[in-house]
């Protein structure tokens, strides 16, 4: 038997996994910590990415959605690792006040240019990125 938790973590990386388009479940969850209609901070959102670190269960079931074109890292927002974590803070430490103010509206060249700059990598960086302007697009 799971615990709530662990039910709530596959539901999320079930989700992460096949709604690529609707990465906004965080501002549905049950226990309402988002609310859907106030934009919410770049540095709110990647502590509630950091919810599910290292989560067993979470990393479990990331790892059976794993496939050649990727669909897994998708998860990243859901259950990251300590090391995808740690690279979203470097990342997002680094990020001009402006920036993050804008960070719903970056160019994929800033994001680049941020990634390269905190020696991260881009495409978690990216997923990062989009899932945070998708949550402020469902909040607009």
């Amino acid at each position: 038997m799971c615990s709530p938790r662990e039910q709530r973590a596959a539901v999320f990386c079930i989700l992460a996994a096949y709604r690529v388009e609707d990465l906004c479940f965080f501002a549905i969850r049950k226990d309402h910590k988002l609310d859907a209609r106030v934009k919410i901070s770049i540095n709110e959102y990647l502590e509630e990415v950091a919810e599910f670190c290292d989560d067993l269960y979470g990393n479990r079931v990331r790892g059976q959605f794993q496939d050649v074109r990727g669909t897994s890292e998708l998860a990243m927002l859901v259950a990251p690792t300590n090391e995808e974590l740690a690279q979203l803070r470097r990342a997002v430490a680094i990020m001009t006040p402006g920036e993050k103010q804008a960070a719903d509206r970056l160019s994929d060249e800033q994001v680049e240019r941020i990634a390269a700059d905190a020696h991260v990598d881009q495409a978690n960086f990216a997923i990062f990125i989009n899932g945070y302007a998708l949550i402020c697009k469902r909040v607009s």
